[in-house]
């Protein structure tokens, strides 16, 4: 009480000096409290200059000397410097009721103004903290494919309708309480406006619980027209930066509401399935002759395999007293069971193939458009360009290697090939 005296007596001393020496009390009054205003004014300034002087520079010092990067990115946010404003409003604060003590409506505007300014400056000293928060968990391992910004907007978004709710507390002079109940009638309202918030909500708590989709993540998304590595993940939406280096934006619900594609098992996984087919003319398919298996005996591939195989379908034979000399009885070896032989031998000595996972090579039922020899390997190189480059090195082997066997690739004919037949159905034969 002493100490508010003399402050008091000190606010006052102008005027009652001017009064002293016979001024008028009312414009003793005003020089007074002009004289106080400036003198705030010039007090509040120096305070703050003080504070970003030395306190904020003290900090950056301090946090330099740190091993621990989270002080680093609280001077990113701007953390002390909104720190630092709680001083300049304690002595407004205190100061401003006695210097206006003779006006009381200048008072109540400053304690409502001073109010709404202390509720909005909570909301940034905790949104600095919050982001703060955010680039500091992006650095850790364990949280660097979360999406940690979702959680961050919802505690924003909380934080802000409790301040807003203060606000107009203040505004209406109302209880908070009571506020909240009267919105009671317009939570339908606020249901439809915050649908798309509420949604993105459950949707980030659903991806992350079940673990569909982390950043880092490649995903294709074909509704939007997404193929690439998922950037950010946040309430509302999730960022994909695709391999043109084009950008997408994707509805957060639309992660559990509609299909999309995870390549994340294969990143993951020690090899990239390869699994194409090469079709083959039905009618080239023939069991083979045995100066036919002579002339395939040459390739280096096979010739332990068509030794092999060809000794115990002989010995089939015999055993069994077989005729020869139709090649549908007994066993026999065709061109294209041969090929898928050649293949897969081919592939097991490929450098590039995993040969610890599947390896397999089948015909598949035949289509109109042929047989589909179908081949179902891994790359060991995962990388996209490599193993475009290593799927097609074998493709280019195994279509070169076809008509090797008597098989022929099927192609439907353009209109060069008709154009041909055509003419020479029509061009009469030369006598």
């Amino acid at each position: 009480m002493e100490f508010n005296g003399r402050v008091k007596n000190l606010v006052c001393l102008v005027e009652d000096m001017l009064i002293d020496n016979g001024v008028d009390p009312v414009l003793a009054q005003y020089i007074n409290l002009a004289i106080n205003i400036l003198v705030l004014i010039f007090l509040i300034l120096g305070i703050n200059y003080l504070i970003k002087t030395f306190v904020i520079e003290a900090f950056k010092a301090f946090t330099n000397k740190t091993k621990t990067t989270f002080d680093d990115f609280l001077i990113k946010t701007k953390f002390p410097k909104y720190i630092g404003q709680v001083i300049p409003l304690f002595i407004l604060y205190y100061l401003v009721p006695l210097i206006f003590i003779d006006f009381p409506l200048v008072i109540r505007i400053f304690d409502f103004v001073l109010h709404i300014y202390i509720i909005i400056l909570s909301v940034w000293i905790f949104r600095s903290f919050m982001r703060t928060l955010k680039s500091y968990l992006k650095t850790k391992e364990t949280f660097r494919d979360k999406p940690v910004e979702s959680y961050i907007q919802v505690v924003m978004i909380v934080i802000w309708i409790i301040a807003i709710l203060f606000i107009f507390a203040e505004i209406t002079g109302e209880s908070v309480v009571k506020f909240i109940i009267s919105l009671g009638a317009a939570s339908a309202i606020l249901l439809l406006v915050f649908k798309d918030t509420i949604l993105g909500f459950v949707a980030s708590i659903q991806v992350t619980v079940n673990d569909i989709v982390r950043i880092g993540d490649w995903i294709t998304f074909s509704k939007y027209g997404a193929d690439g590595t998922v950037t950010e993940i946040n309430l509302s939406t999730v960022r994909v930066q695709n391999f043109d280096n084009t950008f997408t934006t994707i509805p957060t619900y639309s992660l559990i509401s509609d299909s999309f594609q995870n390549w994340r098992g294969m990143q993951e996984s020690p090899g990239r399935r390869i699994k194409r087919a090469v079709y083959i003319k039905q009618n080239s398919v023939k069991f083979m002759t045995d100066t036919d298996l002579e002339q395939l005996k040459k390739i280096r591939l096979i010739e332990p395999y068509l030794e092999t195989r060809q000794n115990e379908i002989n010995s089939y034979n015999e055993s069994n007293n077989i005729d020869r000399t139709l090649p549908i009885n007994g066993r026999n070896q065709t061109n294209l069971g041969i090929f898928r032989k050649y293949v897969d031998t081919y592939l097991q000595n490929h450098s590039a193939i995993h040969k610890e996972l599947y390896i397999i090579v089948r015909h598949l039922a035949p289509t109109p458009n042929g047989i589909p020899v179908e081949i179902l390997c891994f790359s060991r190189d995962k990388r996209w360009a490599n193993f475009e480059y290593i799927s097609a090195d074998i493709f280019d082997h195994v279509i070169a290697a076809v008509p090797y066997f008597g098989l022929q690739l099927f192609e439907s004919p353009s209109g060069d090939d008709i154009t041909k037949y055509l003419h020479q159905v029509s061009t009469p034969p030369k006598n």
